[in-house]
């Protein structure tokens, strides 16, 4: 599924990340005119890579759920949620192609929510840092988890809520 939704990025104008943290957190990191978008990948468990995708909303702009089942995409992008859910965009990767069933909405940039703004600028930078050949491909990215552990202010991310930025945009 990776090569097929990196080309499928790719043929939109971003700049794509494979596991670019090397620990499995993010599955595909995508930038363009910095925008950040993330993509998480699964083949058929739909339930669980929208949890994943709820966790990394903090790190982008926008992000993607990617499934190779197009009865759990379909399932997916077709269940009633909440404001947040529903701006997680759902793509099936239907053979050599992805098809957009819902698209992924923008949640306003980190910075505009001030608990966000110093991990995204973080995360931003380690893409920097791959980018100029700093960070070799495959390598862990020192401090990552205590980001994720500070922006959960103690509680698991199934009990925390955010309100992203209102005037959501579509990608």
């Amino acid at each position: 599924m990776v090569p097929v939704v990196r080309r499928h990025l790719e043929g939109d104008g971003y700049r794509v990340y494979e596991n670019p943290d090397g620990s499995d957190y993010f599955d595909l990191a995508a930038r363009r005119d910095g925008e950040v978008g993330l993509v998480e990948l699964k083949l058929d468990r739909d339930a669980v890579v929208l949890y994943q995708a709820l966790r990394r909303r903090a790190w982008g702009d926008w992000v993607a759920v990617a499934l190779a089942s197009e009865r759990a995409a379909r399932r997916l992008a077709e269940r009633p949620s909440s404001e947040a859910r529903a701006s997680i965009g759902v793509w099936w990767v239907k053979g050599d192609g992805v098809e957009v069933l819902r698209p992924a909405l923008r949640w306003g940039r980190a910075s505009d929510t001030p608990v966000l703004s110093a991990a995204r600028a973080q995360f931003e930078e380690w893409l920097d840092r791959v980018d100029r050949g700093e960070i070799p491909p495959g390598v862990r990215w020192e401090g990552l988890q205590r980001e994720v552990g500070r922006l959960s202010q103690g509680r698991r991310f199934r009990e925390w809520t955010l309100e992203e930025a209102s005037g959501r945009e579509q990608r």
